[in-house]
């Protein structure tokens, strides 16, 4: 995230100068960020991811949403709104909100210049999330995820590489196929 920060910003004024907003803001305990924007094989990568789940969830009660939605976290010492690159939710948001309350999975595509977000302040803050069973982490460079997964002992890591593998995702009764994630990108180009 890249910006300037706009110091004590209450959460309702943040909700609707974003409405308005021509560039996006990631929101975190009274501040807000404008981010930078994204490749285009950092673009392809949450494509392929959100179709290929979207696909996959036709006609079922769970519903894929793309990065214009923001996920809200509520955590005891602040609310935090970020833009997953790509999540799914089984108890929606009512249509006007712009925002999910109770993600399952969450997507950030990795690269090095997220690397020490996604792995570092977003993992802590989704993982407090109580609805979220998976947040995965997909690398922009290689064929790999890694696949952080709630269990009743915490969070544990799961690591699935190269373009024949497929992250099983029972909790939303879909996998998500390497070889469909990084369809039509150019793997090992930065």
């Amino acid at each position: 995230m890249t910006g300037r920060k706009h110091a004590d910003y209450p959460e309702p004024a943040y909700l609707a100068d974003e409405v308005r907003s021509p560039a996006r803001r990631e929101y975190v305990g009274g501040f807000a960020y404008a981010m930078a924007g994204a490749s285009n094989a950092h673009n392809q990568i949450a494509t392929n991811v959100l179709v290929a789940l979207g696909l996959q969830l036709r006609g079922r009660p769970c519903r894929p949403f793309n990065s214009d939605t923001k996920v809200r976290v509520r955590l005891p010492f602040q609310v935090r709104f970020y833009y997953p690159d790509a999540m799914v939710t089984c108890r929606p948001n009512p249509p006007g909100d712009t925002f999910q309350d109770e993600p399952v999975v969450l997507v950030e595509v990795v690269s090095p210049e997220s690397r020490r977000i996604d792995e570092g302040e977003k993992l802590l803050a989704y993982t407090a999330i109580p609805s979220l069973a998976v947040y995965l982490l997909v690398d922009q460079f290689a064929a790999g995820v890694v696949a952080l997964r709630r269990t009743s002992g915490g969070f544990v890591r799961e690591v699935h590489e190269g373009l024949d593998a497929r992250v099983p995702l029972p909790e939303i009764g879909c996998e998500l196929p390497l070889g469909e994630v990084y369809e039509g990108v150019a793997l090992g180009s930065g």
